[in-house]
C-alpha cells in the first residue's frame, strides 16, 4: 500500500511535468504532409525552420563521370488544413555545369499550384536575397499540387498517342528503348511525298515540359483537315520524338537520363548505348532516314530556361556560314507567325555538343535549340501555362510552311 506523502508527491510531480510540457508545446506544424508518391513527383525532403518556414530540400541528379549535378525540378502534393498560409522555401539549387557551381534561383520566378493537376494557376516567387528562392501560399482545400511549370507527364504523352494513331496521317513507330526500358517513340504526321521534312525533339532533360504542349499544339493542328493545314502538309511532313527522357519524367528529375547523361550534350560523337541508349536510338533511326532518302530538312530540340532564346549555332566554313543564314530565316518567320519575341544567341554561339549543331556537323541537317521562358510568355505579357505553349505549336504550323517556302525562293 501506497504512504499517503508519497502518493501526494507523485501526484504533484505529474502535474508539474505536464505544466511544463503544455508552457513548451510548440506551435502546431505549417503543414500535414508534402506527398510525391505519384507520376513525376520530385524526389526531396523537407523540415520547419524555426519562424514556420518549410524548407523544401530538392535532390540532386547527377553526371556521369563529371562534377556536375542538377536541381530545379519540384512537383509535389501539400496537405494542410484549408485556409492555412504557410511559406515554402526551396533548397539546394546550386547546381554545377561545365565544372562550374552556379545557381538556378535566378530563373525561378513562378510556381504554379493546382487542386486537381489539370487547372494551373501561376503564383511569383520573391528571393530575399541572391541564390534564395520563397514563395507564399494560402490552401484553397486540404490538398494543392505545386510545380515549377505546368506538368506534361509520361501518362499525358499516352493519351495523347492513343488520340492521334487513328488518323491516316498518323504513323508511330519504336525506336528503341531507355535505360529502364521504356518504348521509345517516333510520330509522323504527314505524307512520304512531302517535299521538306521537319524533326522535332522534347523532354531531352526531363523538367522541361514545354516542348510536349508545343507538339501537341502543332500535331492537333496539322490534323484539323481544313485549308491551311492542307497548305501546311502539301510542304512537309513532321517527325517527332515526343520524349526523350521518360525515365526522368516518370521520376521527376531535372537534367540528366538515368545512365548520367545529359541527351543534348555529346552530340558531336556517337553515343554510348550502354548509358545513352535514347541518343544511341535515335542515331539510328536517323542514319537510317537518311539512307531511306528521307533526310530531315530542320531539326529543332525544345527546351525550357529562365530566358527564352533560340539557340542558333554557327560552325566554321562556308557551309556553316549558309546554315547560319537559313536558319536567320528560320528566326524572322518565327516571329512573324508564333509569339516569340525574345531573339537568339549572339552569332559567336558554339555548341558542338549540342544537337543544334551536332545535327548539322554530323547528318548536314539544319538544327537549332529553342528554349522556353518557364516563367513569362513575353510576346503574350503572360505567365506561362501549358495553353500558350499550345498556341506556340499552331504557330509553328505556319512557320515551317513559310520558312520552306523562303529557302526555295533563295535558292
Amino acid at each position: 500500500m501506497n504512504h499517503p506523502l508519497h502518493t501526494y508527491s507523485l501526484l504533484a510531480s505529474l502535474l508539474f511535468f505536464t505544466n511544463c510540457a503544455t508552457a513548451a508545446d510548440p506551435a502546431p506544424p505549417p503543414l500535414d504532409f508534402i506527398d510525391t508518391s505519384f507520376e513525376n513527383a520530385s524526389p526531396l525532403w523537407y523540415e520547419f525552420a524555426a519562424d514556420g518556414t518549410v524548407m523544401v530540400n530538392l535532390i540532386y541528379d547527377h553526371e556521369r563521370n563529371s562534377p556536375n549535378r542538377a536541381a530545379g525540378h519540384f512537383h509535389f502534393r501539400i496537405q494542410a488544413p484549408k485556409g492555412r498560409k504557410m511559406t515554402l522555401e526551396f533548397k539546394n539549387l546550386d547546381n554545377v555545369w561545365n565544372g562550374k557551381p552556379g545557381s538556378v534561383a535566378k530563373e525561378i520566378k513562378q510556381v504554379v499550384t493546382s487542386l486537381d493537376g489539370k487547372t494551373w494557376t501561376p503564383v511569383r516567387t520573391e528571393s530575399p536575397e541572391p541564390g534564395r528562392v520563397r514563395v507564399t501560399l494560402e490552401m484553397p482545400a486540404v490538398a494543392m499540387f505545386v510545380t515549377r511549370a505546368e506538368p506534361y507527364r509520361l501518362s499525358d504523352l499516352n493519351r495523347f498517342i492513343s488520340e492521334i494513331k487513328g488518323s491516316p496521317l498518323v504513323k508511330i513507330e519504336s525506336i528503341g528503348k531507355t535505360v529502364q526500358g521504356r518504348e521509345l517513340e517516333i510520330i509522323r504526321v504527314g505524307r512520304a511525298e512531302a517535299p521538306n521534312r521537319v524533326f522535332l525533339r522534347a523532354r531531352a532533360h526531363p523538367w522541361e515540359p514545354a516542348g510536349n504542349w508545343v507538339v501537341e499544339g502543332l500535331v492537333r493542328r496539322l490534323l484539323r483537315g481544313d485549308a491551311d493545314a492542307e497548305k501546311c502538309l502539301a510542304s512537309y511532313s513532321v517527325c517527332i520524338m515526343p520524349m526523350a527522357n521518360k525515365d526522368g519524367v516518370e521520376r521527376g528529375g531535372t537534367r540528366f537520363n538515368l545512365g548520367g547523361w545529359d541527351l543534348n550534350r555529346k552530340w558531336d560523337k556517337p553515343a554510348d548505348p550502354r548509358f545513352a541508349p535514347e541518343n544511341a536510338a535515335l542515331e539510328r533511326w536517323i542514319e537510317a532516314e537518311i539512307k531511306a532518302g528521307r533526310r530531315p530538312t530542320l531539326a529543332l530540340d525544345f527546351h525550357n530556361d529562365g530566358s527564352g532564346l533560340l539557340h542558333l549555332s554557327r560552325p566554321e566554313g562556308a557551309e556553316g556560314e549558309k546554315h547560319f543564314a537559313r536558319m536567320l530565316v528560320f528566326e524572322k518567320c518565327l516571329r512573324e507567325h508564333t509569339w516569340f519575341v525574345e531573339g537568339s544567341t549572339k552569332p559567336s554561339f558554339h555548341n558542338p555538343g549540342s544537337l543544334g549543331e551536332g545535327f548539322f556537323t554530323r547528318f548536314g541537317i539544319d538544327a537549332a535549340i529553342l528554349e522556353f521562358n518557364c516563367n513569362d510568355i513575353a510576346g503574350l505579357k503572360e505567365p506561362a501555362l501549358g495553353k500558350h505553349w499550345v498556341t506556340f505549336g499552331e504557330g509553328l504550323s505556319k512557320t515551317f510552311e513559310y520558312y520552306f517556302t523562303q529557302i526555295h525562293l533563295t535558292k
